[in-house]
Protein backbone atom coordinates (compact mmCIF):
# COMPACT_ATOMS: atom_id res chain seq x y z
CA UNK A 1 0.00 0.00 0.00
CA UNK A 2 1.30 3.44 -0.92
CA UNK A 3 0.29 6.25 1.43
CA UNK A 4 1.51 9.82 0.92
CA UNK A 5 1.11 12.38 3.68
CA UNK A 6 0.94 16.13 3.85
CA UNK A 7 2.31 17.92 6.92
CA UNK A 8 -0.86 18.34 8.99
CA UNK A 9 -1.62 14.67 9.79
CA UNK A 10 1.96 14.07 10.91
CA UNK A 11 2.45 17.18 13.01
CA UNK A 12 -0.96 17.06 14.66
CA UNK A 13 -0.85 13.35 15.51
CA UNK A 14 2.71 13.78 16.81
CA UNK A 15 1.54 16.69 18.97
CA UNK A 16 -0.88 14.41 20.83
CA UNK A 17 1.33 11.32 20.96
CA UNK A 18 -0.53 9.27 18.36
CA UNK A 19 1.72 9.39 15.30
CA UNK A 20 2.16 5.61 15.55
CA UNK A 21 -1.45 5.22 14.35
CA UNK A 22 -0.22 5.98 10.83
CA UNK A 23 2.22 3.07 10.94
CA UNK A 24 -0.35 0.77 12.52
CA UNK A 25 -2.94 1.59 9.85
CA UNK A 26 -0.78 1.98 6.74
CA UNK A 27 2.70 0.56 7.38
CA UNK A 28 4.92 2.95 5.42
CA UNK A 29 4.23 6.66 5.00
CA UNK A 30 5.84 8.55 2.12
CA UNK A 31 6.36 12.30 2.28
CA UNK A 32 7.71 14.70 -0.34
CA UNK A 33 10.74 16.90 0.39
CA UNK A 34 8.58 20.00 1.03
CA UNK A 35 6.72 18.22 3.83
CA UNK A 36 10.04 17.09 5.31
CA UNK A 37 11.28 20.68 5.22
CA UNK A 38 8.07 22.00 6.79
CA UNK A 39 8.53 19.56 9.66
CA UNK A 40 12.26 20.08 10.20
CA UNK A 41 13.39 23.61 9.29
CA UNK A 42 11.69 25.36 12.22
CA UNK A 43 13.50 23.16 14.72
CA UNK A 44 12.54 20.88 17.56
CA UNK A 45 9.48 22.90 18.56
CA UNK A 46 7.48 21.44 15.65
CA UNK A 47 5.72 18.18 16.57
CA UNK A 48 7.01 15.47 14.26
CA UNK A 49 10.44 17.10 13.90
CA UNK A 50 12.34 14.23 15.45
CA UNK A 51 10.05 11.49 14.21
CA UNK A 52 10.37 12.24 10.47
CA UNK A 53 14.12 12.12 10.88
CA UNK A 54 14.28 8.89 12.88
CA UNK A 55 11.28 6.67 12.15
CA UNK A 56 12.20 4.24 9.38
CA UNK A 57 8.54 3.88 8.34
CA UNK A 58 8.41 7.53 7.23
CA UNK A 59 10.39 7.97 4.02
CA UNK A 60 11.08 10.99 1.84
CA UNK A 61 10.46 10.53 -1.87
CA UNK A 62 11.32 13.25 -4.42
CA UNK A 63 8.67 14.53 -6.79
CA UNK A 64 9.58 14.29 -10.47
CA UNK A 65 6.72 16.21 -12.08
CA UNK A 66 7.86 19.79 -11.49
CA UNK A 67 5.24 21.11 -13.94
CA UNK A 68 2.42 19.62 -11.88
CA UNK A 69 3.95 21.01 -8.68
CA UNK A 70 4.29 24.47 -10.28
CA UNK A 71 0.66 24.35 -11.40
CA UNK A 72 -0.55 23.34 -7.93
CA UNK A 73 1.60 26.02 -6.28
CA UNK A 74 -0.61 28.63 -7.88
CA UNK A 75 -3.24 27.81 -5.24
CA UNK A 76 -1.66 25.53 -2.64
CA UNK A 77 1.32 25.71 -0.33
CA UNK A 78 4.47 23.80 -1.20
CA UNK A 79 3.81 20.81 1.07
CA UNK A 80 0.29 20.27 -0.23
CA UNK A 81 1.37 20.74 -3.86
CA UNK A 82 4.21 18.24 -3.59
CA UNK A 83 2.11 15.75 -1.60
CA UNK A 84 -0.61 15.76 -4.27
CA UNK A 85 1.92 15.54 -7.12
CA UNK A 86 3.71 12.66 -5.38
CA UNK A 87 0.42 10.85 -4.80
CA UNK A 88 -0.36 11.20 -8.53
CA UNK A 89 3.12 9.98 -9.55
CA UNK A 90 3.14 7.05 -7.14
CA UNK A 91 -0.49 6.14 -7.88
CA UNK A 92 -0.94 6.23 -4.12
CA UNK A 93 -3.68 4.25 -2.44
CA UNK A 94 -4.22 7.12 0.00
CA UNK A 95 -3.27 10.75 0.45
CA UNK A 96 -3.38 12.03 4.04
CA UNK A 97 -4.41 15.68 3.90
CA UNK A 98 -6.62 17.91 6.03
CA UNK A 99 -6.83 21.22 4.20
CA UNK A 100 -10.07 21.67 2.24
CA UNK A 101 -8.55 23.21 -0.90
CA UNK A 102 -5.92 20.46 -1.06
CA UNK A 103 -8.71 17.87 -0.78
CA UNK A 104 -10.50 19.49 -3.70
CA UNK A 105 -7.40 19.14 -5.85
CA UNK A 106 -6.89 15.54 -4.70
CA UNK A 107 -10.46 14.79 -5.71
CA UNK A 108 -9.91 16.43 -9.11
CA UNK A 109 -6.92 14.11 -9.64
CA UNK A 110 -8.99 11.13 -8.45
CA UNK A 111 -6.76 10.50 -5.43
CA UNK A 112 -8.39 8.79 -2.47
CA UNK A 113 -7.77 10.89 0.59
CA UNK A 114 -8.46 11.05 4.29
CA UNK A 115 -7.34 13.26 7.12
CA UNK A 116 -6.82 13.08 10.84
CA UNK A 117 -10.50 12.51 11.57
CA UNK A 118 -10.66 9.63 9.11
CA UNK A 119 -7.51 8.18 10.66
CA UNK A 120 -9.09 8.34 14.12
CA UNK A 121 -12.32 6.72 12.92
CA UNK A 122 -10.40 3.89 11.25
CA UNK A 123 -8.17 3.48 14.31
CA UNK A 124 -11.23 3.10 16.53
CA UNK A 125 -12.83 0.58 14.13
CA UNK A 126 -9.62 -1.49 14.20
CA UNK A 127 -9.35 -1.33 17.97
CA UNK A 128 -6.16 0.75 17.96
CA UNK A 129 -7.67 3.43 20.20
CA UNK A 130 -10.40 3.01 22.79
CA UNK A 131 -12.04 6.40 22.25
CA UNK A 132 -11.94 8.95 19.46
CA UNK A 133 -13.31 11.69 21.75
CA UNK A 134 -10.26 11.68 24.03
CA UNK A 135 -7.82 12.01 21.13
CA UNK A 136 -10.02 14.52 19.30
CA UNK A 137 -10.35 16.71 22.39
CA UNK A 138 -6.58 16.53 22.84
CA UNK A 139 -6.07 17.59 19.21
CA UNK A 140 -8.41 20.56 19.65
CA UNK A 141 -6.99 21.65 23.00
CA UNK A 142 -3.28 20.94 22.66
CA UNK A 143 -2.58 20.90 18.91
CA UNK A 144 -5.08 23.70 18.17
CA UNK A 145 -6.65 21.52 15.46
CA UNK A 146 -9.87 23.19 14.38
CA UNK A 147 -13.03 21.12 13.99
CA UNK A 148 -16.50 22.60 13.62
CA UNK A 149 -19.03 21.63 16.28
CA UNK A 150 -21.15 19.92 13.63
CA UNK A 151 -18.25 17.82 12.35
CA UNK A 152 -17.16 17.04 15.91
CA UNK A 153 -20.61 15.62 16.71
CA UNK A 154 -20.77 13.73 13.41
CA UNK A 155 -17.40 12.04 13.97
CA UNK A 156 -18.35 10.96 17.47
CA UNK A 157 -21.72 9.71 16.25
CA UNK A 158 -19.97 7.71 13.51
CA UNK A 159 -17.92 5.83 16.12
CA UNK A 160 -20.76 5.49 18.61
CA UNK A 161 -19.44 7.87 21.23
Amino acid sequence: MIVVSDTSPITNLAAVGHLELLQQLYGQIVIPPAVYRELTTAGETIPGYKEVQTFDWITVQPVNDSELVASLLEQLDEGEAEAIALAVEQQADWLLIDEELGRQFAEAYQIRFTGILGVLIEAKHRGLIAQVKVVLDDLITNAEFWVSERLYRRVLQTVGE
